[in-house]
């Protein structure tokens, strides 16, 4: 009999046992307003499961979608429902749903929030771990609790197997009974193929409806292992960036009934038709024709749950949108711009052969990502350093990130409602973020691919922002000082982790070119002594002139990752070269901009780069945006990801500590309302967190544009480098402040914005567990490094990842996916120690004995 089991769990067609899901977060019935996991494969496009059950936030279609809900605000957006009826007992109907935050009842016509007319559940809570979230449901009258169970597979080093068009739903529903009962849910949602958002109408009322469906069709189709709806339209233009398909299935089953459409919309007659056979019996009767141009389709499934016992019922929804169009026409998504397409919709035919593709392989996905998030709970790192690196993987897979068909990864920096935000895999933004390198590193290599071999043109200049198509690249737009430096640094650590000296030498002229580019006539560092007196763009979307920490750390990161790779490619001359410079500008650096407490700026003269500014006399004309003597809250940025990549200190490592302490006593604020910000305003009230800025010695008249406010990426981006110094205590401060802000309530937790929603730079957030375990991992030489302090910690290298127990005599080594090949083993400040050159494969344990 197990034997059959097992074989009918293979084909699809039950589960042989229920997968106990991680838990991690809880928040209350009043920390769910704001909360919203977004359930998408990595570029892909996302739908969200929200903190009371409600399906928001639809961006499936190739551009954001953010408080989009397929229609107009009212009870027809997409939800589930349940019927329930105990034997010998009357049924009851309710949306699955928890109950409405007390901001959501005012309304000038009685229809503030979506499904404000459906009965609901009398309480909610949520637990969620990225990518895992459960919303549990509890009611009054309702002899039933309800967990549902919102999740994609998220597997590091599986790109494939993370990448796919899915979000899978599972409506765990338990009889608190004594007596069995019927019970059925039910998914319904209107077909909104050609409906992005993008296109509106107004009504006489003002209210702003999204249209773009025609003609379109709902088809009930039943598979080998699944059956459901299928959307597709005859009449939406096959060219819009809203035309594709989708599909709403569920594993096969007994009772599964389904309506491919309702009656005319009259006077909201849809959803009450819907509702009146729902509700009667569990059971859905099929309309002979379709109505509306976005006909209203369901899909139930019915069964009997014993007495105080469980079921579930599970749906996929899965989908196909081709038509991604380029950036080119500047900072926001262009409308009329040409079809790029996307990797995914090479991948699969449509919405309906996603999911007969992949749902035998579910289970193990989902046994498999289950495990990625338990090995890296289980470490002994705190718990807001755990949830400030998996909540913030979510903008790998919002629409900030894509993939088109060539297989390059692409990015905005982040988000808005409706666009994009800021094109182009913009250098000096997604240098700062360490996941997807970790991870996922084949994806981490094409990034780096579209900045060498596209965007660096033969005189070195890197476009800071690329356009379509690739190969139109020609150096036409600003090189950014930190922003180059620093992909130099990424592309030395990609490189290191994979080992790949094909990669490395395929590479190496542009990497050459790109770092000699600093020393061009006129340019950052023109008379090549190792420091930057030259203009220089930069994240702050400004210029400054002269030496500064900012620009100077990336800059000797980027000196000393050439150095490194010049050696290994036998260009000793090179390597000479960068070594001399990195120590002529650390040593002018320390001497020069350190003043005791933290680094500073000394700004040149515009026309004059070998002019230092004497800013003690009263009628100097300072350049606007700058610096000066400021205390930076990312002076030291350059320096965190010399540490994430293995390459030591920049500069003293004693000035580097006091630095940061110092970034740690001026720039913390207990509380932002004693804060003045004329720019934007990511902390308020009495929250706390790290300014931008501070300015013991007085504030230049015209700063630079953000000095005041306070952004997680760069927040990260100090904490980690306290972390790293040994400053636990203010690290995690830091890091506390942040996540304390994102409570569910206020702010979406798996959100953390700063120029749009789901922002790149915070994904730096990953580099946290690392300053804790010290974990590198030089694939060319096959050297594990790790800390000297007992515990146990997560590894990942970006094809392989796993866990390491350090104790006093001995480190053990476990492999959970992929294969890691060692020979070196470096534990704390020690000496490399030569192991029994080994590859640990996926299950195997590796004891070295110190």
């Amino acid at each position: 009999m197990k034997q059959l089991l097992m074989a009918i769990a293979l084909l699809g067609i039950v589960n042989l046992e229920a997968q106990e899901w991680p838990k991690f977060k809880h928040y209350d019935s009043n920390h769910l307003l704001n909360v919203a996991l977004p359930l998408g494969g990595i570029g892909t496009g996302t739908v969200s499961l929200g903190g009371r059950g409600e399906l928001r936030d639809w961006q499936v279609m190739n551009r954001p979608g953010m408080n989009f809900y397929t229609c107009q605000v009212g009870n027809e957006a997409p939800f589930f429902s349940i019927y329930v009826k105990p034997k010998s007992e009357k049924p009851n109907a309710k949306a699955l749903l928890g109950p409405l935050h007390a901001s959501e009842y005012m309304h000038y016509e009685g229809r503030p929030v979506n499904h404000h007319g459906m009965p609901r559940f009398s309480r909610a809570s949520f637990d969620g771990v990225y990518p895992f979230g459960q919303v549990n449901l509890e009611d009054d009258l309702l002899p039933v609790s309800v967990k549902i169970k919102g999740f994609n597979p998220f597997i590091p080093g599986n790109a494939d197997a993370s990448s796919i068009p899915i979000a899978i739903l599972k409506y765990e529903v338990t009889n608190n009974t004594n007596v069995a009962m019927d019970v059925a849910v039910c998914g319904t949602m209107r077909n909104f193929i050609g409906i992005d958002g993008s296109k509106t109408t107004k009504n006489w009322k003002g209210d702003i409806i999204p249209v773009g469906a025609k003609k379109n069709v709902n088809t009930f189709f039943k598979g080998d292992d699944v059956s459901g709806i299928y959307m597709t339209s005859d009449g939406v233009d096959a060219k819009d960036g809203a035309w594709g398909t989708f599909a709403l299935t569920t594993p096969n089953a007994k009772n599964v009934t389904y309506r491919r459409s309702s009656t005319p919309n009259h006077w909201a007659n849809a959803i009450l038709d819907f509702w009146d056979d729902f509700s009667d019996d569990g059971l859905l009767v099929d309309k002979k024709k379709l109505v509306d141009d976005n006909p209203m389709a369901s899909l139930a499934v019915k069964k009997t749950i014993a007495a105080n016992s469980t079921q579930t019922f599970t749906f996929y929804m899965t989908w196909h949108f081709p038509n991604r169009k380029d950036w080119n026409d500047g900072w926001a998504l262009n409308k009329n711009g040409k079809i790029i397409g996307n990797y995914y919709t090479e991948k699969y035919k449509n919405a309906k052969d996603v999911i007969e593709t992949e749902v035998k392989q579910i289970p193990e996905y989902e046994k498999q990502t289950i495990n990625f998030v338990n090995t890296f709970l289980n470490t002994s790192i705190p718990d807001v350093v755990k949830e400030a690196a998996l909540f913030n993987l979510t903008s790998m897979r919002s629409q900030t990130v894509f993939r088109i068909p060539s297989g390059h990864v692409l990015g905005w920096e982040g988000i808005m409602d409706e666009v994009g935000s800021c094109y182009g895999s913009c250098t000096h933004v997604w240098n700062y973020e360490t996941a997807t390198s970790f991870l996922f590193g084949d994806l981490a290599r094409t990034m780096r691919d579209v900045e060498f071999t596209y965007a660096t043109n033969e005189k070195g200049h890197m476009m800071n922002r690329v356009k379509f198509p690739l190969e139109s690249n020609k150096g036409n737009h600003v090189a950014a000082a930190d922003g180059q430096m620093g992909t130099i640094m990424r592309f030395y650590r990609d490189w290191m982790l994979s080992g790949n000296i094909d990669f490395l030498k395929k590479h190496w002229p542009k990497v050459k070119l790109a770092m000699s580019y600093a020393w061009i006539n006129g340019g950052w560092d023109g008379n090549q002594d190792g420091v930057q007196e030259g203009r220089q763009h930069n994240t702050m979307d400004v210029d400054y002139y002269g030496p500064n920490p900012q620009m100077q750390f990336w800059y000797f990161g980027a000196l000393k990752a050439s150095a490194e790779m010049a050696k290994v490619v036998g260009d000793k001359q090179f390597a000479k070269k960068c070594e001399k410079l990195l120590a002529n500008g650390s040593e002018w650096v320390d001497n020069n901009l350190f003043n005791g407490e933290y680094y500073e700026h000394k700004i040149t003269n515009p026309k004059n780069f070998d002019e230092f500014l004497d800013m003690s006399k009263p009628d100097v004309q300072v350049p606007w945006y700058q610096l000066g003597t400021g205390c930076l809250v990312d002076q030291l940025a350059g320096q965190y990801m010399a540490h994430v990549c293995g390459l030591g200190y920049l500069a003293s490592e004693q000035n580097v500590k006091t630095a940061l302490n110092s970034v740690m006593q001026k720039n913390f604020v207990d509380k932002f309302e004693n804060v003045f910000n004329n720019m934007r305003s990511y902390v308020m009230d009495k929250e706390s967190g790290l300014i931008m800025s501070s300015w013991p010695k007085g504030r230049l008249k015209i700063p630079f544009p953000y000095w005041a406010e306070s952004m997680s990426g760069f927040e990260y981006t100090a904490a980690i480098g306290m972390l790293y110094e040994g400053q636990y205590e203010n690290g995690l401060k830091c890091i506390k402040a942040i996540r304390d802000r994102y409570d569910g309530n206020k702010r979406n937790p798996f959100d953390e914005p700063e120029c749009g929603h789901f922002y790149a730079r915070a994904m730096a957030s990953w580099s946290a567990p690392m300053a804790y375990s010290k974990f590198n991992y030089n694939g060319h030489e096959k050297t594990f490094a790790i800390t000297s302090n007992p515990g146990t910690y997560f590894w990942s290298n970006g094809s392989a990842w796993g866990n390491v127990v350090v104790g006093k005599d001995e480190v053990t080594i476990h492999t959970e996916y992929g294969n890691l090949p060692i020979k070196y083993l470096i534990v704390g400040a020690q000496k490399p120690v030569k192991v029994k050159a080994t590859n640990i494969k996926s299950g195997e344990n590796f004891k070295i004995e110190l």
